[in-house]
């Protein structure tokens, strides 16, 4: 129960918002101290700069003896005391409130722990009363969510009629002429908010005029908590062990704190419904508590926001994640299907040791693009089903990317995620999925993931993240927090979805850009891949943007200075990429659509030659801009849409028109070996294509060994990763084929990795009989180029092997053979085939190059199959092998 002290009641509080006053007295002063020891002071100089929000210095003097306390000491004038360092620490935690009453009086709030109790100290100043037998009383009570039902005071129950634990105490006036009172709690009550107004009454009359804050409002203080901070956003931590909660709502009403200490039960064990007044500043709702460390996990529920966009679906009673919160705890049942909440603790400590970031140039990069889930959760993985699917199996399968000579993966996004939309629809943006963790815990996800960024990266392996920020789960994700501020009202574009964030508006761009620092200062993740890259361009209304405030921050951000940054325009509500012209301020790279399309059509006996030659060289068209071959990542094949097996093997649905594929013959399955012959051809072609042209190349998770989705478009058809596919004939010789690709892209990266475009003496383009190609000839099915290395100046007794010579490479889609005539070698070397995707394998490749006989003088004839590509490598007879790659047995 709340009682007065008399001895505490009559303090006089001589603390100035923003005041700074100097007097002198011959008395002593009684600080209220908890340990009190007596001496006399006379003539004592007292000296008190006081600023609202700031730390203020008070220096009393004595005997040369100093002591220092912070601001806001209380002060009266009673017996000659003075009191010890000890009391000063707990004066340290008073937290003051000011306001104005709505009759021009100040009424100043202080509340602090004292031994096991909460003393709420109120101050009422400069207050114009009709008489001088006029008193002044506190008409009080409190209550935690819901401001109009007050709790019990000897129990922590609450009632529908407010009055009946609504209580009055009266103010005594101090020889200053200010009211003061001051009330005690017992500590199990807290936290709560002690809301009161004022009554003034006259002598014995117990009614009387009422008297509120400025606003027309009781006021309200927290007590047992505190106001918190608006900055920074979400969680965090004090090293006093406060905790400060910190939440944007520009459009809730009201926010509600939700506090749970089991994480098994549904409903909130304690919930505090922030004051408009005292915990919000600005758009943003903020509240700091010390005693939080008996609850587990905490939410929100935010009262208003959702109503003003889609009242049909309004849930004012929905629980909500924290946009912010860094580590989740298990769901809770959700109108929305399953929600979460945040964790009420810190992130786990992870011992990085020397790790650092490989910081490889761009143009050195060879991505394998994977789902974590689906790489290791298939038997054939043979790992524990406590490890398959995980971070953890993903680093239990390194020597995978190594057998491929790979060195970056590109994982499908790893953000929570709801079963039921997919990755691509997140629902948080600041922790990895549970899913992916050994026993679905966020802490040992989190440490499981750090743990795979950090062998990858001992291992030369860059871990890039594909990203989707422009939509969320169509539920559970930010909806109901403020979704006028997050969300498009209806949509955006021709789209209809409602699930569409904002990124330009400044919260959600913020939101953003905090994830993306995360990932990189938390996870050493070393670059990002944006999905539907193109909606970054959208205005607050989704209006095109030619300057988009998100993506240029994005290339300036000092925390991501030194990462990769790429633009994906693949839309997953259609499906499909989008056209368009990506900003890029010589930062952002981008996901080559056009090579994919131009490389499928060619394989296919449609589209141009030119359009081929302009996918070789680094798409010239999109990258000359200022950026240069190495900002293309090519693919021919990807995670959504056809496999690369499926992209040889099904085209006769309207659904696969627009996805360029040819069937070779016959639709789906078939033991037609003449189809498979053509088959095989072709996906040695794409993968010819992918890994010859400048740019970065990705693989995609299963095409190495023939994965298919039998033909179907879906996400949700995909298979597993089949282990044992690596092991059959075809798993085998492709895995061997795109390992030597990848050692030949690095053994000549002079010609093969270039940051920069090919000089036009570099460049030489054939018809199959040396004659220039027929550029504008759809009927045109052949395109020969020869990439002539720089001549390199040497020492005089330095060998002709050093030398490197050019590389000839024809391309046959056509139905016939051609018989190709090569350009004459540099002097003192010959042309050696390295590969002919036609011949059966082990010799459709070769590390050390097979001769090839001259026809006629100082020319070479070679008869190239239809559907198939060559390579051929000029060398001295003393530089025919290649020892950076081995062929597996």
């Amino acid at each position: 129960m709340a009682t007065l002290s008399p001895s505490l009641a009559i303090r006089p509080c001589c603390l100035t918002c923003g005041a700074s006053q100097c007097s002198k007295s011959s008395l002593a002063y009684h600080y209220i101290y908890r340990n009190q020891i007596r001496c006399g002071i006379e003539n004592t100089d007292l000296e008190r700069k006081l600023i609202c929000g700031e730390v203020a210095k008070t220096s009393y003097r004595h005997l040369n003896s100093k002591v220092y306390a912070t601001s806001r000491v209380f002060i009266k004038e009673t017996e000659q005391r003075v009191t010890t360092i000890t009391e000063v620490e707990d004066m340290l935690k008073s937290l003051t409130y000011l306001f104005w009453t709505e009759i021009g009086g100040q009424v100043k709030v202080s509340v602090r722990k004292k031994n096991v109790k909460y003393a709420v100290y109120v101050e009422v100043s400069s207050l114009q009363l009709h008489g001088s037998d006029d008193r002044l009383l506190l008409s009080w009570g409190i209550y935690r969510d819901d401001s109009s039902c007050f709790m019990h005071l000897d129990a922590q129950s609450s009632t529908p009629d407010g009055r009946a634990t609504t209580r009055e105490t009266p103010f005594i006036q101090n020889t200053k002429g200010r009211f003061v009172l001051e009330l005690d709690f017992e500590e199990k009550k807290i936290p709560f908010y002690l809301s009161f107004l004022l009554k003034s009454s006259l002598g014995s009359d117990p009614s009387g005029s009422e008297i509120r804050s400025h606003r027309k409002t009781n006021f309200c203080v927290p007590v047992g908590f505190g106001s918190g901070y608006p900055a920074p956003l979400g969680l965090t931590f004090s090293p006093d062990g406060s905790m400060n909660f910190s939440i944007f709502s520009r459009n809730a009403e009201s926010v509600v704190l939700c506090l749970y200490d089991d994480m098994t039960i549904d409903e909130p064990t304690l919930e505090l419904d922030l004051d408009p007044y005292t915990n919000r500043s600005g758009d943003v709702w903020h509240a700091s508590l010390e005693s939080a460390w008996t609850f587990m996990s905490y939410g929100y529920r935010c009262k208003g926001a959702l109503t003003q966009r889609n009242k049909v679906n309004a849930d004012a009673g929905e629980i909500l994640l924290d946009p912010y919160a860094k580590i989740i705890g298990n769901s809770i049942p959700s109108n929305r299907g399953s929600g979460y909440l945040g964790r009420l603790c810190k992130e786990p400590a992870f011992d990085w040791g020397d790790d650092v970031h490989p910081n490889l140039p761009m143009e050195k990069l060879a991505v394998y693009r994977l789902n974590v889930r689906h790489f290791t959760e298939h038997k054939s993985s043979q790992l524990p089903k406590d490890v398959a699917g995980t971070f953890s199996g993903l680093t239990e399968k390194l020597q995978h990317f190594k057998d491929l000579s790979m060195n970056a993966v590109l994982l499908e996004p790893i953000f929570s995620f709801h079963e039921q939309n997919g990755p691509y629809f997140p629902c948080h943006f600041f922790s990895p999925t549970n899913q992916y963790g050994p026993s679905g815990d966020s802490m040992s996800t989190i440490n499981s993931m750090k743990e795979m960024v950090k062998k990858l990266h001992a291992n030369g392996i860059e871990v890039l993240l594909e990203v989707a920020f422009t939509h969320t789960a169509v539920g559970g994700a930010l909806q109901g927090i403020d979704d006028l501020s997050y969300y498009y009202s209806n949509g955006v574009g021709d789209s209809e979805a409602t699930n569409s964030l904002n990124c330009n508006y400044p919260i959600v761009q913020q939101l953003i850009l905090d994830s993306l620092r995360y990932w990189v200062t938390e996870f050493h993740v070393d670059g990002f891949c944006f999905i539907n890259a193109s909606s970054l361009m959208r205005g607050f209304h989704g209006e095109h943007l030619s300057r988009p405030p998100l993506v240029e921050a994005i290339a300036f951000d000092p925390f991501l200075s030194k990462i990769k940054i790429i633009a994906d325009c693949w839309d997953p509500h259609d499906m499909l990429p989008k056209e368009t012209r990506f900003p890029h301020w010589k930062k952002w790279a981008e996901i080559n659509t056009k090579f994919c399309n131009d490389v499928r059509n060619f394989w296919r006996g449609e589209g141009l030659l030119s359009s081929l030659a302009t996918r070789l060289c680094g798409s010239g068209d999109t990258f000359s801009d200022g950026r240069g071959p190495s900002f293309s990542f090519n693919f021919t094949a990807r995670s959504f849409g056809l496999t690369l097996v499926d992209l040889v093997s099904f085209s006769n649905t309207d659904a696969l028109a627009s996805h360029l594929s040819w069937n070779c013959g016959e639709e789906g399955p078939t033991d037609n070996t003449a189809v498979l012959e053509m088959r095989l051809k072709q996906i040695r072609n794409f993968l010819f294509v992918l890994y010859i042209s400048l740019g970065v190349p990705i693989l995609n998770m299963g095409d190495e060994c023939g994965q298919s989705s039998g033909g179907s478009l879906a996400y949700v058809d995909r298979q597993p990763f089949d282990w044992n596919a690596l092991r059959t004939g075809f798993g085998i010789q492709t895995t061997q084929f795109i390992s030597f690709l990848n050692s030949l892209r690095t053994r000549r990266s002079d010609l093969l990795q270039k940051r920069s475009f090919l000089k036009e003496e570099n460049i030489d383009w054939h018809g199959n009989d040396q004659s220039p190609p027929s550029w504008e000839d759809p009927s045109c099915k052949f395109l020969a180029v020869t990439l002539k290395a720089d001549k390199v100046e040497c020492p005089l007794n330095s060998e002709s092997s050093h030398l490197r010579g050019d590389l000839f490479i024809a391309f046959n889609a056509a139905d016939h053979s051609e018989s190709v005539i090569l350009p004459e070698p540099p002097e003192g070397m010959s042309w050696r085939r390295l590969v002919d995707t036609a011949l059966p394998f082990p010799g459709f490749f070769s590390i050390n190059g097979e001769p090839i006989p001259e026809q006629m003088e100082g020319l070479a004839a070679y008869e190239m199959k239809s559907h198939s590509s060559a390579l051929f490598e000029a060398g001295s007879p003393s530089n025919q092998t290649t020892p950076s790659f081995k062929m597996q047995s």
